[in-house]
């Protein structure tokens, strides 16, 4: 019985948390956001700070993947790896409401530095002619699996744009 029990609560708390969240989005009060950048941040395609009022603040894990979505190995793809991590950050923005628009900040890590400029490529790629998150682009000895060139960690803010 215990078993069940404990089954039933493992499936249900994610339905019940979510459930919870995008009714706290729907609730959320109207947001805003103001973009501060300079000439480095249009360059390199960041705000140099990002201010929001309102909405509801997404934390969202970090991504990473060896796989893309037809289920074909990208390992040691650094540029495939970033566009299925940005496209798998989309979608989970997606079922709770928003876009890669909302996202203010986000901070990407490498297997290897010399990769910034296809990250500020394909991030130009992403979200266009901007405004863009506040970011960080950092490089690491590694991940915990082998074959992983590069990791994104977001936060959002969605909710209604105030007019």
């Amino acid at each position: 019985m215990q078993a069940a029990y404990a089954k039933l609560c493992q499936f249900l708390l994610p339905v019940l948390l979510a459930g919870g969240f995008l009714a706290a989005i729907s609730d959320a009060a109207p947001m805003a956001r103001q973009y501060y950048t300079d000439e480095r941040g249009v360059l390199r395609r960041y705000s140099r700070a990002v201010v929001t009022e309102g909405g509801s603040t997404v934390w969202l894990a970090g991504q990473t993947t060896l796989e893309d979505a037809d289920g074909k190995s990208i390992a040691g793809d650094f540029e495939a790896q970033l566009r299925e991590d940005f496209r798998l950050i989309a979608e989970h923005l997606h079922e709770l409401g928003g876009t890669v628009h909302d996202i203010v900040t986000m901070t990407a890590y490498s297997a290897d530095v010399r990769n910034a400029d296809k990250y500020v490529a394909i991030k130009e790629e992403v979200f266009g002619s901007g405004p863009y998150p506040s970011s960080a682009f950092i490089g690491v000895v590694g991940f915990s699996r082998p074959g992983v060139e590069v990791e994104i960690k977001a936060v959002a803010v969605v909710g209604e744009d105030l007019e």
